[in-house]
């Protein structure tokens, strides 16, 4: 065995040109995985970040009546505790769950501002500052004033709905409602901070006001329109949504109230088929460098055409000649694969770090539910980075059996004959 190994080596320096050129494609191909990996991961887990922090959570818990009528913010089916015993103690229970982190509350309602000559319609979100800023970090996204806080009057809105009202931070604006009785009313609230984080829901159509704030103006107390929870990893929930349905059940609501996993969307879904779509992909690029190691290994066995036969006449077993040059298939995928694992790795560090397309132009006709950020960052990962690695090292071995297995075919007597 180590006699191969070390003839193996021997001949990978008989034409260093060649090798160096299979070793770079291999090189540029595992780097190029690399960086559309990252580039596909950092897009798909960005999408499900925000659909998680804005729409979805880990868990949602909604009225199953709500459920139908999202759209229309009804404030007829609310989250309202076990037999309508009230939010808090809700919460309570469900922070009691192993695997829930946060119970985030929102009360999501429609609203409007006169200006002018028109009605510019909004959707109020109710929340509490403290755990809203914890699960969407939504701080980072204020660029001017601050976040609202517990008990005031006061709300945050997006750039361009401030632009749209004709309103700055520190101005104060009334907002036109209808209460959960269906009564219209308006309230007057300071507006405390900015939003500019390139979503469009956020920047056009949203405001932020206290849950408790929200809950005493439409007459709501103690209730909201859904409850979303964090848990400890949003791809392994099931343990803890089986809790959650069985505190449900033990509760006597499991039909009073919808329990929603965030993946239970058919826009997950789609991307999760895109995933698994740009699996075949990556061993699509990974095959780029496979084609120069087959034209590299093809020649090598025609060169060498009489010294192949010459192992064979002095009763190297064919086994044993296809070892050896699947050992040279694996040195070049190994050395190939790492160097572009490490060029790879750094390009993708790089423009994880400055940025690599902006869509802001692109996504402004697009509707507010698309949660998408405007700027694509690759994703860095080990992850990754293996994942790279080892598909490098398999494509390129697979790629070299096809020509190793020409030389194991060879008769000796003829071989020995070849010019």
């Amino acid at each position: 065995m180590k006699y191969l190994w070390n003839l193996a080596a021997k001949n990978l320096f008989r034409n260093k040109l060649r090798s160096f050129i299979s070793i770079l494609a291999i090189t540029l191909s595992v780097a190029l995985v690399v960086f559309v990996k990252g580039l596909v991961v950092g897009m798909i887990d960005n999408m499900f970040t925000l659909h998680i922090q804005y729409k979805a959570g880990h868990i949602k818990v909604i009225d199953q009546e709500y459920k139908q009528k999202q759209r229309l913010l009804s404030l007829n089916s609310p989250v309202d505790g076990f037999k309508g015993q009230g939010l808090t103690q809700m919460q309570e229970e469900l922070k009691e769950i192993e695997g829930v982190k946060l119970v985030i509350p929102r009360l999501k309602f429609g609203a409007m501002v006169s200006q002018k000559d028109k009605m510019i319609r909004m959707i109020g979100w109710g929340v509490k500052p403290s755990k809203e800023t914890e699960f969407t970090n939504i701080e980072n996204k204020i660029v001017e004033g601050r976040m609202i806080k517990k008990g005031q009057l006061e709300i945050i809105m997006g750039t361009d709905l401030l632009q749209e009202i004709g309103i700055k931070v520190g101005d104060k604006t009334t907002i036109l409602y209808k209460t959960s009785f269906g009564s219209l009313k308006a309230s007057t609230f300071k507006v405390v901070g900015r939003i500019d984080s390139g979503l469009k829901l956020l920047d056009n159509r949203l405001f932020y006001l206290p849950l408790n704030q929200a809950q005493r103006i439409l007459g709501m107390p103690n209730m909201a329109t859904e409850v979303l929870l964090e848990t400890v990893n949003y791809r392994h929930i099931a343990p803890t949504l089986a809790k959650v349905n069985k505190l449900f059940k033990n509760k006597g609501s499991s039909k009073e109230y919808a329990i929603i996993p965030w993946d239970n969307y058919s826009m997950i879904g789609m991307l999760k088929v895109g995933e698994m779509i740009y699996n075949l992909i990556y061993i699509f690029l990974a095959m780029l460098g496979g084609f120069i190691v087959i034209n590299t290994m093809v020649m090598i066995v025609k060169e060498r055409t009489k010294e192949i036969g010459m192992m064979a006449a002095l009763g190297l077993k064919k086994q044993e000649i296809l070892f050896m040059f699947i050992i040279e298939g694996i040195v070049m995928g190994v050395v190939g694969s790492l160097a572009g694992v490490i060029i790879g790795g750094i390009v993708t560090k790089i423009t994880a770090l400055t940025g690599i397309i902006d869509y802001s132009n692109a996504l402004k006709g697009v509707s507010a539910n698309i949660m998408m950020n405007p700027v694509i960052r690759p994703a860095v990962s080990s992850e990754t980075l293996i994942y790279s690695f080892l598909l490098g090292v398999l494509v390129t071995t697979v790629t070299c059996i096809i020509p190793a297995r020409r030389a194991t075919k060879l008769n000796p007597a003829d071989a020995l004959r070849s010019n």
